[in-house]
């Protein structure tokens, strides 16, 4: 059942973002004059066709992993005189470059109008970068945080949630491996610290997934295990517990916030433990039977309680069309350069190869994403759009990147490369292609076994 979901979404995922990338290959080639044959979304062989009145053959196929648009290439067979002129090859270079850009470029736009969308519906949320727990002896203990502090700025640049927080020491753990942090204290006045991890293969072990904040050794503030409200006939409500009560262990094992909670009952559905509580400061202890519900196809354990962060670290903000707009062509332009400069690390050997993630893992985050709700999995539709057009520029001839390179070339020079140098460009680039396949499968080999 789990495996039927995930497919699913990725194919709902897959097919979606590809069609919009051909369709912008297909919409400005059209725009320019050239000849379109045929317009095909998926591979083999066609499910349903239809001839428009423009002579393109729409295409339904049976493979629904990707897509592509066809044009009259005399390369690839003989054309007709009177069609000669609408020929890839016989288009100015400029044209065949703004024709192989738009499927990029299409991709981002898709990204940025569902990101506004999203922004103008329902505004901002940020929960404030609050530092929790400490570890002794750590890079961060050394730099002077402490639990309470509310980070500001990193390396200058200011940062008013946690996601911002971990881009930007991401970015600076990847770098130089210095991190100079602006943090107001508990106590409200504002200091300096510095982050500074002088190893490089230590600055490499930190942009493993979910690696970084342990390695510096802090975490964020997390909410306390004190429920806020009881879910009507849930496993708590059932085992008498109340809004304002503290779980302090299940079975023996010490809760200290809600992330305990989830972690301790989350894989035990239908598991019967002893629940230790304190009400008005008052020791309880009670049996109670673990609930569930099902998510992407498996059980998950659930109390039927709902905690909250204070107030002063959710900060909310409704943003009108123009600004909506305006926050999220921002924020896509900062994930896609931050995008390409993690990549580029990572050739360098400065950014963990583990990052590389293959259809797998990829299915996995679509399913789980579209078990969280429309929110969730529309934050992944532009997240992977994104990666999609930024991926598809890269100077990689099977690409549309290495397609534009040949077509510089050509306008340069005057004339095209020789067909020796495209093939062997074309060669290059399917085992490049293929090495970064094999590394990312390999990745989602080890995580699902680790």
């Amino acid at each position: 059942m789990s495996i039927i979901w995930y497919v699913l979404w990725f194919v709902v995922a897959v097919g979606l973002l590809v069609t919009v990338h051909e369709f912008g290959h297909f919409w400005v080639a059209r725009r320019l004059g050239f000849k379109v044959l045929r317009f095909s979304v998926g591979f083999g062989r066609p499910l349903l066709m239809r001839v428009g009145r423009d002579q393109v053959e729409y295409v339904i196929a049976a493979v629904p992993l990707g897509g592509y648009v066809k044009l009259l290439d005399e390369r690839e067979g003989p054309v007709a005189n009177a069609d000669l002129p609408r020929s890839f090859t016989r288009r100015p270079p400029w044209q065949r470059i703004l024709v192989l850009l738009a499927g990029p470029a299409f991709n981002i736009v898709f990204a940025v109008l569902v990101l506004w969308g999203m922004l103008w519906a329902s505004g901002v949320t940020e929960v404030t970068p609050r530092v929790g727990e400490v570890a002794q002896g750590s890079v961060a203990a050394r730099a002077g945080l402490a639990s309470g502090d509310d980070i500001r700025a990193i390396n200058g640049s200011a940062v008013s949630s946690q996601r911002e927080v971990v881009f930007g020491l991401l970015d600076a753990m990847s770098g130089g491996g210095e991190a100079d942090l602006t943090v107001r204290g508990a106590d409200g006045a504002t200091r300096a610290a510095r982050l500074v991890v002088t190893d490089p293969a230590q600055r490499r072990h930190l942009t493993e997934p979910a690696a970084l904040l342990p390695g510096l050794g802090f975490d964020f503030w997390k909410a306390p295990a004190v429920i806020a409200k009881v879910a009507a006939n849930g496993a708590a409500a059932r085992a008498g517990l109340a809004a304002g009560d503290r779980i302090v262990a299940i079975d023996g094992a010490a809760v200290k916030d809600f992330d305990d909670i989830l972690r301790l009952v989350g894989d035990r559905p239908g598991a019967r433990v002893t629940l230790s509580y304190e009400r008005a400061g008052v020791p309880h202890s009670t049996p109670l039977v673990i609930g569930s519900e099902e998510s992407g196809g498996r059980r998950i354990g659930r109390l039927g309680i709902v905690n909250r962060l204070p107030a002063s670290m959710m900060l909310h903000t409704d943003l009108g069309a123009g600004a909506a707009l305006g926050r999220a062509a921002q924020e896509a332009w900062s994930m896609t350069v931050l995008q390409a400069r993690m990549f580029w690390r990572m050739v360098e050997g400065r950014v963990s190869l583990k990052n590389l993630s293959g259809p797998v893992s990829i299915a996995e985050f679509a399913g789980d994403s579209a078990e969280a709700g429309v929110a969730s999995f529309l934050s992944f539709l532009v997240l992977i759009s994104l990666s999609l057009g930024f991926l598809n520029l890269l100077p990689i001839p099977i690409l549309d990147g290495g397609q534009i390179l040949f077509q510089l070339v050509e306008w340069l020079k005057g004339s095209p490369l020789s067909d020796r140098a495209q093939a062997f460009g074309q060669q290059v680039g399917i085992a490049l292609l293929i090495v970064l396949m094999g590394v990312a499968l390999y990745n989602d080999i080890a995580r699902q076994f680790s």
